[in-house]
């Protein structure tokens, strides 16, 4: 009787101890190594790496939260995997070139840039999969994407003509398209949905975006190679990585002001952060890393080993995303 109770009580362990560290997979995107790692949250160790169609670059979660979409840009899928465990649930193949992806706010449209082939494609989306609407043509090198908070413009940055186009996503044709500076790369909405804040690439700074009046109001100082933006979860502050100079900036979103700057090595890149807002990872494109920085004191605590070219990273704890 007491083995037997024995054996539950260890099972019942076993599983509990399973189910945490399923809750805490970490999934990175290696995309020069066309791999999916899974890295554990706590231990910081790597728990799996397997094979994807190639060049992995981004990722994000279905609205419901039950899967996670891996863009396969080079491998032309989209790969559906379990948010907590990293498993691949299923794929949908023949989406071409699918480079950065989003889903507008009201979760009928999902619109993925195609770097390679100079488009952007929009789907419908019916909660399950995603069925071809519109092709647009789209200048040279769409990159990131935004919505605005009422789901009618879908905005994309054009790294090779340094311009930003903001779609009509009824009419599904190009509204209007302004100049901005050098390589644009990552774009957000500022929480009251009045801003579109631009990663300027090829210089140092975010340009900020009345997409109303298409004007610029400002440009806040940020790092060589402004790049990509996480927000922190708060309705205020966003953080932007600086590639070139190694640091990740911290935007208030407010006052549109830089408040601060977190040194990290090796060409920081995308951000997640946990749902307790104390922890960032991100992902270090140029030395073959994954850092964990400790929000309250901007320190650099852990770097991890990963496989060439890290992008995209993603846990399922994290915290929301304006």
């Amino acid at each position: 009787m007491f083995r037997s109770l024995r054996r539950i009580v260890i099972s019942t362990v076993c599983l509990a101890t399973a189910a945490s560290a399923q809750a805490n997979v970490v999934v990175v995107l290696n995309s020069r190594d066309a791999t999916v790692q899974l890295l554990d949250q706590t231990s910081f160790k790597s728990l799996q790496t397997y094979s994807v169609g190639k060049e992995p670059h981004h990722l994000m979660p279905t609205p419901d939260n039950k899967s996670l979409i891996v863009a396969s840009a080079v491998g032309n899928e989209l790969i559906f995997l379990d948010p907590k465990s990293g498993q691949i649930q299923r794929r949908i193949k023949d989406v071409l070139d699918p480079y950065q992806i989003g889903f507008s706010p009201d979760q009928k449209w999902f619109v993925a840039t195609s770097l390679r082939l100079d488009r952007v494609d929009i789907y419908k989306y019916d909660g399950n999969t995603v069925t071809l609407s519109k092709r647009l043509p789209m200048g040279k090198l769409p990159s990131h994407i935004a919505f605005d908070a009422k789901s009618t413009m879908a905005f994309i940055t054009r790294q090779g003509s340094d311009e930003v186009s903001g779609i009509d996503l009824k009419t599904q044709e190009i509204k209007w398209t302004i100049p901005v500076g050098k390589l644009p790369a990552g774009i957000a909405m500022t929480p009251d949905d009045k801003y579109l804040l631009v990663g300027i690439m090829g210089s140092d700074y975010v340009e900020v975006i009345d997409w109303r009046t298409q004007k610029t109001v400002k440009r806040i100082k940020a790092g060589d190679g402004t790049h990509n933006f996480r927000a922190q979860g708060d309705n205020r502050y966003t953080y932007v990585s600086n590639r070139v100079s190694n640091t990740i900036n911290i935007i208030d979103q407010k006052t549109l002001e830089n408040v601060g700057t977190i040194n990290v090595p090796g060409g920081p890149d995308c951000m997640e952060i946990t749902d307790d807002g104390k922890t960032m990872w991100v992902t270090l494109r140029w030395i073959k890393k994954v850092a964990v920085i400790d929000l309250p004191s901007r320190k650099v605590v852990k770097l991890i080993p990963v496989g060439r070219s890290p992008h995209g990273v993603f846990f399922a704890n994290s915290a929301p995303r304006m």
